[in-house]
């Protein structure tokens, strides 16, 4: 059996104009959890990364810190995250989720669980994806990244938030509301621990960040 990484991807640019970028604190945070699997020995049989910057970037800061600049990193496009101002606007009637961060962080959010909750039963219109047909590529790419691999081979795999949370829910075969519950407690450079073989994929951890648990880097624990 083979481990996979999962790893959210660092800290990003939240409420900036382009959020599809590490800040400086999420390329440190990349950079931290680079040392950690260097120092316990790991050597990854595969690097995988949806074709998101912020995704990419924390991929290539995590092996640069571990010594390993010359692993091929392969893009998978069924990493990404979902759509989210596309469905935040479907459900809000077209209005700027940037705009309602700014004036109401609080009521975005509560909005943003209840988008995410309609786009789940199919009751919004005109968006990107279908909530089956996100789960889909998610579980694609998953299986794509764990393909080949032999007994003790170790993977990283980085994605999102929202493409974690599915996954993980559709592996311990939970409801959607866990999937949203799950996307929105993930941790930015937070690993999961899946073991893969015989087809199939197990969870063994969610959600860790040991790379960031002195005290002189607790500040750096950020969820978006």
């Amino acid at each position: 059996m083979s481990l996979v990484y999962l790893v959210r991807h660092a800290q990003a640019s939240f409420g900036a104009r382009d959020y599809d970028r590490l800040s400086e604190l999420g390329r440190q945070q990349a950079r931290w959890l680079g040392d950690y699997f260097a120092g316990r020995g790991l050597r990854f049989a595969r690097v995988m990364a949806g074709t998101l910057t912020r995704q990419q970037d924390t991929a290539r800061e995590v092996i640069a810190a571990m010594g390993a600049s010359d692993a091929e990193l392969v893009t998978h496009g069924g990493l990404d995250e979902y759509h989210g101002e596309a469905l935040y606007s479907a459900y809000a009637g077209g209005v700027d989720p940037r705009e309602h961060q700014r004036a109401d962080y609080r009521a975005y959010w509560r909005a943003f669980r209840s988008a995410m909750e309609a786009w789940a039963a199919d009751r919004l219109v005109g968006v990107p994806e279908t909530w089956s047909e996100f789960g889909a590529r998610v579980r694609a790419a998953l299986d794509e990244a764990a393909r080949d691999t032999v007994r003790d081979d170790v993977v990283l795999v980085v994605s999102s938030g929202g493409a974690i949370g599915r996954a993980l829910a559709d592996i311990a075969g939970a409801p959607a509301r866990t999937a949203i519950e799950l996307n929105l407690q993930c941790r930015n450079s937070g690993f999961c621990e899946l073991i893969a073989g015989g087809g199939a994929l197990r969870l063994l951890s969610f959600n860790n960040v040991p790379h960031l648990e002195a005290p002189a880097r607790r500040h750096a624990i950020t969820f978006a």
